[in-house]
């Protein structure tokens, strides 16, 4: 099976290979990325580490980084001569990376899945134990640690219903992949039983919890607060509604809330962060076509430009959402009023805030059950049920800041996680 798999890999390389190429030359996009993604570069980038036991932590983008930061300062308060080199598969979650995991000894980008730049990477890397946060399983990278005797973990496992309907489908295939993992620690008993579901032994699986819940509740200071309010030029009498990782659809919903909180608040701004930035332009459309023309984006106020009071701030940054959360007085999480499982709701909570959402919420069904037992959680069906929840919440500042309070209340309970994936960790490197 993995000989077709690597046929079938070979036959996309070529058109994939073309596209990255392209966009190097006309973008510079990737330049720092690729060459290292298909083994060159990273010689140099791991001289500095020093001879012993290592462990290679692998966060594909973003969201794994934060699940896996307080995971490396765990496991280094425990055992300090561990060196840790920690890979990316996206510069931007490697230049996040740089930033939130400190403790790594080095950072890399994750090889393709070609034997050649695997066979290559591990050679320079040479782990003592393989850590993949969250669930991205590469067919020849596990065999190739397999052979070599590297254990390889997954750790903060999580299966979304949708990737669990793929893998099902070609389970015979994964089954034999997942013989490669010596052990899984998973997010829940739902995700331990996706993962038993498409051929991984019931031995080998243990739920730990959730280490976003442990990086999340020490990233959310008041210095954090105050750099981005800062950033922000935030003046004391606004409040804003924060629309984090919206997608096309959703839009047309946040605004017209917006307008009707607008028209009994004229305090309210609106701070509008789309899922994926190139987007920026269209949003802009929406807005203007919605008849909200005071608009600044975030990088003409990084530029210098002063806030005028504008009643949109459409963020057309990555990286900020997190810190951005904090100044809402109200929030709307995205890719949930129209079918896309949802996003990270935990990540508002953390700041203590009211968090609205729509129905699609598949890949955060837990987060979502719990906040919803606190009152933090609001589920909505559409626009007039998301501006109607929104005023009766505003309506009530103080039981708003109770259920703000038993939100964090759910996120600092539910810590220690990183902890129990960082004593996996370590049992395995000897």
């Amino acid at each position: 099976m993995r000989f077709l798999y690597n046929i079938l890999l070979l036959i996309a390389a070529v058109p994939g290979l073309l596209f990255f190429s392209l966009k190097m030359l006309i973008t510079g996009k990737y330049r720092n990325s690729f060459v290292q993604k298909l083994g060159g570069r990273q010689k140099s980038i791991l001289a500095g580490l020093k001879e012993g036991r290592r462990v290679w932590i692998h966060a594909v983008s973003v969201g794994e980084v934060t699940a896996a930061a307080p995971i490396v300062a765990s496991i280094k308060n425990r055992r300090p001569d561990v060196q840790v080199v920690f890979s990316t598969s996206t510069e931007t979650g490697q230049e996040m990376a740089k930033g939130l995991v400190k403790e790594a000894d080095a950072f890399i980008y994750f090889p393709l899945d070609f034997p050649f730049a695997v066979g290559k990477t591990l050679d320079l890397v040479r782990p003592d134990v393989f850590a993949l946060v969250e669930t991205e399983l590469w067919p020849n990278f596990l065999a190739a640690c397999n052979k070599r005797g590297i254990s390889s973990l997954i750790v903060n496992g999580r299966i979304s219903p949708r990737s669990f309907g793929k893998y099902q489908k070609t389970g015979f295939f994964w089954r034999r992949i997942l013989e490669n993992i010596a052990e899984a620690g998973m997010i829940s008993d739902i995700d331990a039983s996706r993962i038993a579901g498409i051929g991984m032994m019931a031995g080998k699986i243990k739920v730990l919890g959730n280490a976003k819940y442990d990086a999340l509740a020490a990233m959310a200071s008041p210095a954090l607060h105050e750099d981005i309010a800062g950033r922000f030029q935030v003046q004391n009498n606004e409040k804003f509604l924060v629309a984090g990782s919206t997608h096309p659809g959703e839009e047309d919903a946040v605004i017209e809330a917006y307008k009707k909180l607008l028209a009994r608040y004229p305090e309210f701004r609106l701070i509008l962060v789309p899922r994926h930035i190139e987007r920026t332009r269209d949003v802009i459309g929406v807005l203007r076509q919605a008849g909200l023309d005071d608009i600044i984006t975030f990088t003409e106020i990084s530029g210098g430009r002063p806030r005028r009071n504008e009643n949109v701030i459409v963020v057309d940054v990555i990286g900020e959402l997190f810190k951005i959360y904090s100044l809402g007085t109200i929030v709307y999480c995205g890719g949930s009023l129209v079918p896309k499982g949802g996003q990270n709701i935990l990540e508002a909570a953390a700041w203590g805030k009211v968090i609205f959402y729509g129905p699609s919420m598949e890949d955060f069904s837990q987060e979502a059950a719990l906040l919803e037992d606190a009152g933090a959680g609001i589920r909505i069906r559409d626009a007039r049920e998301l501006s109607e929840g929104m005023l009766k919440i505003l309506a009530d500042p103080q039981d708003a800041r109770r259920r703000g309070e038993r939100g964090r209340a759910v996120v600092l309970a539910n810590m220690g996680a990183a902890e129990r994936y960082a004593e996996m960790i370590i049992r395995r490197t000897g």
